[in-house]
C-alpha cells in the first residue's frame, strides 16, 4: 500500500524545543483534535481548525523557555492535562486554558526531560533525575553522565514503577526507586525514548529509543534484564531522532512508527511483520523537526501526522486530498471557498505590512532618541557539533529561525572543509598568516534565499588542537551577528566505546603525581571528547575510546595521583603524554611519566593502515584514468575493445569520482600517520 499525504502549514509560534507539542484527545474517533505547543519565549498556545483557519483556544502570556510538554491526567482516563517545564517549575493547564498546577521543584539546573504517569512526575535535569508522586519528592539519582531524556513503563500494565534514563553516555539506565537495576548499551547517544505503540506493546515493556547519529531501535524492559528486539542502521546517512509516535496512518489497524530527524527528514514505517519495521513514507522538510504527532486536525475523518519545526511552524502532513473530483454545485462551493480564503490572505498581508512600518518608525524614533538603549535584535541558533564514526568527520550543524545570511568559519588549527551534498551555499576561501596570528582557516558561506539550516563538514588533524569558530549573520536588520565556539581536541578522532579488544598489543602510559581526581579528569575532557564535564561519582573512573580514522583503541583509567592510559596506537600515547606535560606544567604540578612500548604494537597499527591505504592508492588511480578512458570511448565509439577492469572503471566513473571528491585529503592523512609512526619509533 502507497501512503500519499499533502501538506497544509497551520501557523507559527515561537522557536520550539524537542517534544514541546501535543494533540488533545477526543471522544469520537477521527474527529478533529486540538494542537498544543509551548515555545522558547515561553508562550504555551491551544488552538483548533475551523474551516481551515487556526482558531485559538487559549494562549498565556510570555515566560521562561518551555523545554518539555506533556499530557497527564488519572490512570486509566483521557490524558487531557495539559504540564510544561519551564526552568525550574512544573504548571498544568486544563484543556480550557484554567492553570490549576504551579510547582517549584527547587532544582539548581533547568529541567531538560519530564514524563509524566498518573500521580507520578519524573523528571530530568542535565545531571539530576527526581521522582516525585503527588508533588513530593520520591527518589534521586545523579547520573555519571548527561540525561537526554527520561520515560516510564505503564504502571498500569506492570504494577511496578519502572523509570528509564537515556544518556549521552551511550546508555540507557533502568531504575528501581534510587538505583539502577541495570544498564543497556546502544549504538550512539540516546536523544529520545517512547513506549512501543504508545502503551509498551504487547507486554508492555517494549521501549523505542532514537539515538543522535540515527539510529532506531526497539528494547524489552523485562524486571532483570533488556531483551533487543530490532535496530535500524542509518545507511542513508539522515539526521539525529529528535521525536518518536504511534499512529495508524496507513489504515490497516497496526499502529506505525513516525520519526521525526534533525535534518528536517519525517518517516514513517510500518510492521508488516513482527520482526522489523519497513519503511513506507519519508519528506524532508527545510528545518529540524522537534515533535511529532499522529492525529486528524485539518478536518473530521482524515487522519495525518502534525509537526513541528525549530522555527515553531506547525505543519500537518494529511490523507485529505488535494485535489477532489467533485459535481457543479460542489465545485462552485470549492471555488468560494477558495475565494474567501485568497481574500482573507490579503487581508493578512496588508496587516502584516502596516505590522512592519510601524515598527519600522518606532525602531528608527527608538535608535534616534539621546536615551536609546542598545537595540540589537537578538535570534537564537540551535547548533550541534558531532563526529560521524563512518568519515570520521565532524558534522557542524547551524539552524536560525530566520533566513542565513552568511556564515564565517575561522579555525586556529588546520582542518579540511569537506562537500556536503545538501549544502547549496556558495563557499569562498580567503588567505591566512598562519605565522602571525595562527589563522590557519578563514571561509565564508554565502546562503541562498531562505536558507535556515546549514551543514559543514570538517576533518581535523589528531594532535593539534585549538577552537573552531563560526560567526552567523542572519537577513535581519540591522545587520547583526553571533560567534559559537567548538573545541578541537587533541585526539578529536576518537569516540567513546562500550568494550574494546584487550588482546591487542598495547603500549601504556603512566602518570604519578601530587594531583586530583578532579584535575585528571579534567586533563581527559580537555583531551578527548564525550567525556562528562563532571567526575564521575566515585573515587576512580574508566573510559573506553575508538580511533574512527584508524581503528585504534585507547584504555584510560585514573584516580587521585595516578593515571593509565593504554593504546595500540603509539602516536595517541605520544600526543597524550606530550597534552598533559604542558597542562601538569601550567598548574605547577610535578608529573612522573613512565612508559611501556610495546614494538610488537607498531606493526600492528601498520597493518590496520595498509588496507585502507591500498584502497585510497587505488582510488585515486582510477579516477586518473577516467578522463583518457572516456577520450578514449569517444573516439572510437564504444568500450568493447578496453579490458574489464578498465570498463569497470567506465560504469562507475561517476560513483569513484563523487567518493574520490568526499575524500580529498585522506591519503595524505594515511601517510602522515605512517611518518608519525617512524618518527616514535626513532625515538
Amino acid at each position: 500500500m502507497d501512503l500519499t499525504l499533502s501538506r497544509a502549514d497551520y501557523l507559527q509560534v515561537g522557536v520550539t524545543s524537542q517534544k514541546t507539542m501535543k494533540l488533545l484527545p477526543t471522544s469520537r474517533q477521527r474527529a478533529t483534535q486540538k494542537v498544543v505547543i509551548g515555545d522558547q519565549d515561553g508562550v504555551v498556545m491551544c488552538f483548533g481548525m475551523k474551516k481551515g483557519e487556526a482558531v485559538s483556544v487559549f494562549k498565556t502570556l510570555p515566560g521562561q523557555k518551555v523545554s518539555r510538554l506533556e499530557l497527564g491526567g488519572a490512570l486509566n482516563t483521557p490524558q487531557e492535562k495539559i504540564f510544561i517545564a519551564a526552568g525550574s517549575e512544573i504548571r498544568g493547564f486544563t484543556k480550557r486554558g484554567k492553570q490549576f498546577l504551579s510547582f517549584e521543584t527547587n532544582l539548581t539546573e533547568s529541567i531538560k526531560a519530564m514524563y509524566i504517569s498518573g500521580s507520578d512526575l519524573f523528571l530530568s535535569a542535565s545531571y539530576i533525575y527526581n521522582h516525585y508522586c503527588d508533588c513530593k519528592d520520591q527518589n534521586y539519582y545523579l547520573s555519571g553522565d548527561k540525561i537526554n531524556d527520561v520515560i516510564c513503563l505503564p504502571v498500569e500494565r506492570l504494577s511496578r514503577v519502572t523509570p528509564v534514563l537515556a544518556c549521552q553516555d551511550r546508555v540507557l539506565r533502568v531504575l528501581q526507586g534510587s538505583d539502577v537495576t541495570y544498564e543497556i548499551e546502544v549504538p550512539g547517544p540516546p536523544t529520545v525514548l517512547a513506549l512501543h505503540n504508545g502503551d509498551g506493546g504487547d507486554s508492555g515493556e517494549g521501549l523505542l529509543f532514537g539515538t543522535s547519529d540515527g539510529r532506531l531501535g526497539l528494547i524489552q524492559i523485562t524486571a532483570s534484564k533488556p531483551i533487543h528486539k530490532w535496530e535500524i542502521r542509518n545507511d542513508k546517512k539522515r539526521g539525529g531522532i529528535l521525536c518518536l509516535d504511534s499512529f495508524d496512518i496507513m489504515g490497516d489497524g497496526v499502529k506505525d512508527l513516525l520519526v521525526g530527524r534533525d535534518d528536517g527528514m519525517v518517516e514513517v514505517y510500518s510492521f508488516e511483520n513482527a520482526n522489523e519495521p519497513v519503511l513506507r513514507f519519508d519528506q524532508m522538510l527545510s528545518e529540524s523537526v522537534t515533535s511529532v504527532q499522529g492525529g486528524c486536525v485539518g478536518k473530521d475523518g482524515y487522519d495525518e501526522i502534525v509537526l513541528a519545526t525549530y522555527s515553531g511552524w506547525v505543519t500537518g502532513l494529511t490523507t485529505e486530498p488535494t485535489h477532489k473530483e467533485s459535481g457543479p454545485g460542489e465545485e462552485l462551493k470549492l471555488n468560494q471557498e477558495m475565494q474567501n480564503k485568497i481574500a482573507s490572505l490579503r487581508t493578512e498581508l496588508e496587516h502584516l505590512q502596516l505590522k512592519v512600518l510601524q515598527e519600522r518608525e518606532n525602531y528608527q524614533q527608538s535608535s534616534q532618541s539621546s536615551q536609546a538603549k542598545s537595540t540589537v535584535p537578538s535570534f537564537s541558533i540551535n547548533d550541534k557539533f558531532t563526529l560521524n564514526k563512518d568519515d570520521a568527520s565532524y558534522s557542524l550543524v547551524l539552524e536560525v529561525r530566520t533566513a542565513i545570511d552568511n556564515v564565517l568559519i575561522q579555525s586556529d588549527v588546520p582542518i579540511d572543509l569537506l562537500d556536503v551534498d545538501k549544502n547549496s551555499a556558495v563557499v569562498s576561501f580567503s588567505s591566512c598568516d598562519t605565522e602571525s596570528n595562527d589563522n590557519f582557516l578563514l571561509a565564508t558561506y554565502r546562503c541562498q534565499a531562505n536558507t535556515t539550516r546549514l551543514e559543514l563538514k570538517i576533518r581535523s588533524i589528531e594532535g593539534q588542537y585549538g577552537t573552531l569558530q563560526a560567526y552567523v549573520t542572519p537577513r535581519i536588520q540591522p545587520k547583526t551577528c553571533q560567534v559559537r565556539q567548538y573545541h578541537i581536541k587533541p585526539l578529536s578522532l576518537h569516540q567513546r566505546t562500550h568494550f574494546i579488544d584487550h588482546d591487542r598489543p598495547m603500549n601504556t602510559l603512566t602518570l604519578t603525581g601530587q594531583f586530583s581526581f578532579a584535575e585528571v579528569h579534567s586533563w581527559a575532557v580537555l583531551c578527548l571528547p564525550e567525556v562528562p564535564e563532571k567526575p564521575p561519582a566515585g573515587e576512580c573512573a574508566t573510559f573506553y575510546f575508538q580511533n574512527t580514522f584508524l581503528d585504534t583503541q585507547l584504555e584510560c583509567a585514573y584516580r587521585k595521583g595516578e593515571g593509565i592510559f593504554k593504546s595500540d596506537n603509539i602516536s595517541t600515547i605520544s600526543i597524550l603524554k606530550d597534552v598533559l606535560s604542558k597542562e601538569a606544567t601550567k598548574r605547577k604540578i610535578n608529573l612522573n611519566i613512565s612508559y611501556e612500548i610495546n614494538e610488537v604494537s607498531v606493526k600492528h597499527t601498520l597493518k590496520l593502515i595498509h588496507p585502507k591505504l591500498e584502497y585510497q592508492l587505488l582510488l585515486a588511480k582510477k579516477v586518473q584514468l577516467i578522463d583518457a578512458l572516456k577520450e578514449l570511448q569517444v573516439h572510437e565509439g564504444n568500450t568493447s575493445f578496453l579490458i574489464p577492469e578498465y570498463r569497470c572503471i567506465l560504469e562507475e566513473a561517476d560513483h569513484l569520482q563523487e567518493e574520490y571528491k568526499k575524500q580529498p585529503a585522506h591519503l595524505e592523512r594515511l601517510y602522515d600517520c605512517m611518518k608519525w609512526k617512524g618518527r616514535q619509533r626513532r625515538r
